[in-house]
C-alpha cells in the first residue's frame, strides 16, 4: 500500500516556532530512516507569521505589528539500504529558532526595543536494524549548532537596556527508538527519545550600551524530547497518520553571568510541552497522492515570556505529491496556524496582551530514490 502521508519537513514541520512546541522548528523528524530502498530528499519550508499586539491600557496601549518575523526552513535526507536488516540515515535539519521583535520606542513603551534570535543547524546520522518483519531498533547521534542574541529593552524592564551575544556553539547528543510494524496494512508505531545537548556560549554582555562582559561561557542546554509516530491504512490507498512530541523545554535556561548575578534570574521561561497533529492522506492515481491534516497544542499559561508572545494552537495543513518518474517525486503544501491569547510578562506582571493571530507556511520537497 503506497499513500502520500506528506509527513516530511516541508509540510508537518515547516511552521516551526510559530506553529509547534516551545523554539520547535524541525520536530527532530527521522522519518527518512524507514523510506523503502535508497532515498534522497530536500525540503524547504517559507512561514509568515501575523503576530501583533498591545500594550495593556493602564501601560499606554502602545501596539506592536510584525512582532514575530518570516523565516525558511531547509532539510535534506540521504537514507541507505546497507543490508535486507540494516539500513542508515544522514539527517540535516534546522532544529530550534526565534526571530521576535518588538517595534517602538523602548522610552515609551513596555516593549519596544526587546529582541530575540536564535539560529540552529543539525546533522544526525541514524542506523536502523530490523529484527524481523514487524520489530526494528533505530538510534543515532546528533551534532547541533547555535548561535543566539537577546535584547531586553523597554519600561517593563525598567527602562534598561540590556543585550547578550551567545557566540556560535556546538554539541552533541544522542537518539534510540524502536518501531513495531504490519507491512500488509501499511501499519507502523515508532517511539523515538531525543537526548538534550549542552552547549557552551562564549557570552558578551552590554548593559546600557557598556559592555560588562567581554566574554565568559554560558551552558545552555537544549530539550530532550520524545517523538510518537505512528500510520496505518484504513482503506484501500487510504492511510491515517500523526504525531505526538513532547519537549522539556524548562530545562532550557539561559542565565549569562552578568544577568543572573546583578537580576538574579534567566533571561527565558519556556514550559514544557506536547503538540498533536493527525492527518489522512489518500492515493488518486498512480501519481497523484494527497493529504489533510491537522495540529493542536494546547494552551498554557496565559502569562509568557515577551520572547515568545503565543500560548497554544491550532492548525490545518494540506499537501500533494506528484509522482514524476518512478524514481523522482515533487509534493508540497501550505499550512494555516492559529494562535491561543497571550499575555507577554515581566515580574509575573501581564505588560502586553497578543490575541487573535495566525501563520501561513508553505513547502516543497523534491525526493529521488535509487
Amino acid at each position: 500500500m503506497k499513500v502520500l502521508a506528506v509527513s516530511g519537513a516541508a509540510l508537518i514541520a515547516m511552521t516551526g516556532h510559530v506553529h509547534a512546541v516551545g523554539l520547535d522548528r524541525s520536530n527532530q523528524n527521522i522519518g527518512a530512516i524507514f523510506a523503502d530502498g535508497n532515498a534522497v530528499e530536500l525540503s524547504f519550508g517559507y512561514a509568515m507569521p501575523n503576530i501583533t499586539g498591545a500594550d495593556l491600557p493602564e501601560f499606554g496601549g502602545a501596539s506592536y505589528d510584525g512582532v514575530a518575523e518570516a523565516f525558511s526552513q531547509l532539510g535534506a535526507s540521504f537514507k541507505f539500504q546497507l543490508t535486507p536488516e540494516i539500513s542508515a540515515a544522514l539527517i540535516f535539519d534546522q532544529p530550534f529558532g526565534v526571530d521576535i521583535l518588538y517595534p517602538g520606542s523602548p522610552a515609551a513603551t513596555m516593549l519596544g526595543g526587546t529582541e530575540a534570535r536564535l539560529d540552529s543547524q543539525a546533522l544526525t546520522a541514524v542506523g536502523r536494524y530490523e529484527l524481523n518483519e514487524n520489530f526494528s531498533l533505530h538510534a543515532g547521534v546528533r551534532g547541533e549548532q547555535l548561535t543566539g542574541d537577546i535584547t531586553l529593552a523597554g519600561q517593563a524592564y525598567g527602562g534598561i537596556n540590556y543585550n547578550v551575544e551567545l557566540e556560535t556553539s556546538t554539541g552533541f547528543g544522542y537518539l534510540v527508538g524502536a518501531a513495531y510494524e504490519r507491512p500488509e496494512i501499511a501499519m507502523r508505531l515508532a517511539v523515538t527519545y531525543f537526548s538534550s545537548i549542552t552547549h557552551e556560549f562564549n557570552s558578551i554582555e552590554t548593559f546600557n550600551g557598556a559592555v560588562v562582559n567581554p566574554g565568559s561561557p554560558t551552558e545552555v542546554e537544549t530539550p530532550d524530547a520524545i517523538n510518537i509516530d505512528f500510520q496505518t491504512g484504513i482503506a484501500p490507498d487510504t492511510l491515517l497518520f500523526g504525531q505526538i512530541r513532547h519537549a522539556r523545554y524548562s530545562r532550557t535556561i539561559v542565565a549569562p553571568d552578568f544577568f543572573a548575578g546583578n537580576i538574579g534570574t534567566s533571561l527565558t521561561d519556556i514550559d514544557d510541552g506536547t503538540a498533536f497533529s493527525l492527518g489522512v492522506g489518500r492515493r488518486f492515481t498512480d501519481e497523484f497522492s494527497a493529504s489533510l491534516s491537522m495540529g493542536y497544542e494546547a494552551p498554557g499559561d496565559v502569562l509568557v515570556s515577551p520572547l515568545s508572545p503565543t500560548n497554544g494552537n491550532v492548525s490545518v495543513g494540506v499537501g500533494a505529491e506528484y509522482q514524476l518518474t518512478e524514481a523522482f517525486s515533487i509534493g508540497g503544501g501550505v499550512r494555516y496556524t492559529v494562535f491561543g491569547t497571550a499575555q507577554p510578562e515581566t515580574s509575573d506582571t501581564a505588560r502586553a496582551e497578543f490575541a487573535d493571530n495566525d501563520a501561513v507556511a508553505v513547502g516543497l520537497q523534491v525526493g529521488y530514490s535509487f
